[in-house]
């Protein structure tokens, strides 16, 4: 995974390869509006991104954040998903999202049938 800020202000985040992966595959779209609540948050946001990177299906991971926080993760199918969304760890940082990090948030599942894309040589 890698890190870098884009325009001032805006951390966007890269983990995984799913510019290789055909479709159809699955986009977890999560949108959040964080507190001011800091504690922790860094290292828990850091190892969910490491941790579904081990998730049998899982292909690839965006995210930035620029007050409104977009991540999409990227999986072969919706039983990758569900199990995902289970996985213990995973349900305790959610949990820590409801009672500390979080003043909302929403989460979309959408079915990818097409994907395309543009990268600028050097």
């Amino acid at each position: 995974m890698d890190g870098h800020a884009g325009r001032a202000g805006i951390v966007m985040q890269r983990a995984g390869a799913v510019l290789d992966a055909d479709p159809p595959y699955y986009a977890v779209i999560f949108t959040s509006v964080r507190t001011a609540e800091e504690d922790g948050y860094g290292a828990a946001s850091e190892r969910m991104m490491e941790l579904a990177a081990e998730q049998p299906g899982f292909l690839g991971m965006d995210s930035v954040r620029d007050g409104l926080g977009i991540t999409i993760s990227y999986w072969r199918d919706e039983a990758s998903i569900a199990a995902w969304r289970r996985d213990a760890d995973h349900r305790q940082a959610q949990q820590g999202g409801r009672d500390r990090w979080y003043a909302g948030f929403s989460v979309r599942v959408a079915k990818v049938e097409r994907a395309y894309s543009f990268a600028r040589g050097d």
